[in-house]
């Protein structure tokens, strides 16, 4: 009895010691600088940028009444979302005439590129600032005594923010253009029931863009952290330090010949 206890002691006892070890060498307080501190920041609006628009969805809609029949109203709803291939949504115009009842529609336009493009970006983003705050956290010395590091993670981050503010600016102008296709005011334009005298058409409710509104807010809030981070990264780069050498090394050499140019005069 006693051997296996002890046994089912050390099996419970070695994760834990495992996990332990993991631990030990993190170091936490980078949390608190602004290199560290900014990639958590980066991490958190990154899922927010992809989770607000792979996550929104809408409805647009309008009512046609037949002026045949005064009880004759349709009411026509219309769900649409993320990735935005507008052009496959179907709905169905009723035809107020006796050979059919309806006809199939689609929305119009395909806003998939610039949707798709700014989610992929913000899950790109969030799997590099979590690999990232792992080599900051716990492999700190290893990032600070190989140089490749800091400069593979400077030119990650100036790529990053170039993307970004492509990202962002695309999108905010594909959502301006999703807003138009799925307004009311386009769906009884689209509608050639709309146009003749043997039916009214009246909009139905707004689709509602604030959730879209807010992933276009986070993409250019992710835009300014990658840009203010790129900073903080490259002084963690050889080419920073250099900068500093040769600046310490040319003040010297100036009082030098400074003092030289005076001893000549006298």
């Amino acid at each position: 009895m006693s051997s296996t206890e002890s046994s089912s002691r050390t099996a419970d006892k070695s994760p834990r010691q495992q996990v332990d070890r993991l631990l030990e060498g993190v170091r936490w307080g980078r949390l608190e600088e602004p290199l560290g501190f900014i990639k958590v920041l980066q991490w958190l609006f990154a899922i927010f940028a992809f989770g607000s628009c792979g996550s929104y969805s809408g409805e647009t809609g309008a009512t046609v009444r037949c002026n045949n029949d005064a009880k004759d109203v349709s009411s026509i709803i219309v769900a649409f979302g993320y990735p935005f291939r507008l052009n496959r949504v179907q709905y169905e115009m009723p035809l107020c005439d006796e050979e059919s009842t309806s006809k199939t529609m689609h929305l119009m336009g395909d806003f998939s590129a610039p949707a798709e493009f700014f989610v992929t970006l913000g899950i790109f983003s969030f799997f590099y600032t979590m690999a990232a705050l792992v080599i900051y956290l716990r492999f700190h010395k290893l990032y600070t005594e190989n140089r490749r590091f800091p400069l593979v993670d400077f030119c990650v981050t100036v790529s990053f923010t170039f993307f970004w503010l492509v990202a962002a600016a695309a999108w905010g102008k594909g959502l301006t253009d999703v807003k138009g296709a799925t307004r009311p005011s386009s769906l009884t334009a689209a509608m050639s029931v709309c146009h003749g005298e043997e039916a009214v058409c009246s909009a139905g409710a707004t689709p509602s863009m604030g959730l879209a509104n807010i992933s276009v807010l986070f993409g250019f809030i992710n835009f300014f952290l990658w840009a203010g981070n790129c900073w903080f990264v490259f002084k963690e780069t050889p080419w920073h330090g250099q900068g500093q050498d040769q600046d310490q090394g040319q003040g010297p050499n100036q009082e030098s010949a400074a003092e030289q140019g005076a001893v000549e005069k006298q």
